[in-house]
């Protein structure tokens, strides 16, 4: 239960990265349109929640199912793209920061030790149809997952909660942040950059993480995670401040670092920085530690327990609406 309320207070981040681009899109959705979105809307967000919280293995899975259906009818209603759902608060609904697309991830839980992924990944569309991408987990079956280029179809899994945008040569690379419960004991956050090819479609992973200023070289991986103690906060996202990808650096609490679901947070911070299009990894982003209790600057939307502040929230969503859309993520 401990990690269905760490994820149910991710996802409720996740709304705020959404909220800008539900006000830009409002306007091309007319009222007979928005009325039946709405009524559906009703319906799935009685399934996405039993995905979560319904007691019952088999209940899930059917929730799971009955949503996975009623989602694909509702987005081929002209102009879903438009539409924020969000009354759906256990499923992130990621909006790319130049709308190029939007991203649904959610996470099914099996048993204390089996965790699956879903998603797609939605277009815009010039004419408001529907192009959808389905994402299929496949990160059980296999043990390549740092060293692989991938496809929608062999998807490693998360719940994305950040999507970064840069350019390298004229090209957009779009880096996703996200979350995987993973185990009873430990849980995975995950770094990967996707891009998309001659013909439209996604690829997953690249030779995108650099680790070329190591004082102890590592080989170019295809994405990057850490995966730490279930109970362990930690920080890895973007801070735009220093245009950087911060993380945690981990040590073991009992002097045994091959045992991931021992590693907590020390208080010092690596990181990765955009460089000639790549991800260079950064030994040490600052020249001090943070004190016990203390963290960066994504800390704030929550209080010291971990709920959610609601005065932050608001104010930070009504920051996200007054933020003009970016055509591009930047060099």
């Amino acid at each position: 239960m401990h990690s269905l309320k760490k994820s149910m207070v991710l996802l409720f981040s996740l709304l705020l990265s959404a909220s800008v681009h539900s006000c830009l899109f409002a306007q091309r959705i007319r009222s007979s349109e928005m009325k039946e979105f709405r009524k559906r809307e009703d319906s799935l967000k009685h399934f996405a929640e039993n995905i979560v919280f319904a007691p019952e293995t088999d209940q899930r899975f059917r929730a799971d199912s009955n949503f996975v259906r009623m989602l694909v009818r509702t987005l081929r209603l002209k102009n879903s793209f438009a539409y924020s759902f969000d009354s759906l608060r256990t499923i992130s609904r990621l909006y790319a920061p130049d709308s190029a697309f939007r991203v649904f991830t959610w996470q099914l839980k099996k048993d204390e030790y089996t965790f699956f992924h879903r998603g797609a990944i939605q277009m815009r569309t010039s004419d408001g149809s529907l192009k959808l991408f389905p994402l299929h987990d496949v990160a059980q079956f296999s043990d390549r997952l740092n060293d692989s280029v991938r496809s929608p179809r062999n998807w490693i899994g998360a719940i994305y909660y950040r999507i970064v945008l840069k350019t390298f040569n004229g090209r957009k690379y779009y880096t996703l942040l996200g979350y995987d419960d993973f185990s009873s004991a430990s849980t995975r956050k995950w770094m990967e950059v996707m891009t998309f090819d001659d013909e439209g479609n996604p690829v997953f992973g690249g030779k995108y993480i650099s680790f070329k200023d190591d004082s102890v070289r590592k080989p170019v991986q295809t994405r990057f995670n850490i995966e730490y103690k279930k109970e362990a906060a930690t920080t890895f996202n973007y801070d735009p401040d220093l245009d950087m990808i911060l993380f945690d650096d981990l040590v073991s609490e009992n002097n045994e670092p091959s045992h991931k679901e021992t590693l907590i947070p020390d208080g010092d911070f690596q990181g990765f920085k955009w460089e000639n299009g790549q991800w260079v990894h950064v030994d040490k982003v600052f020249n001090f530690k943070l004190k016990d209790g203390e963290f960066p600057k994504e800390k704030t939307i929550y209080s010291d327990d971990g709920k959610p502040n609601e005065q932050k929230l608001q104010e930070q969503s009504e920051k996200n609406q007054k933020k003009p859309l970016k055509k591009d993520g930047g060099n």
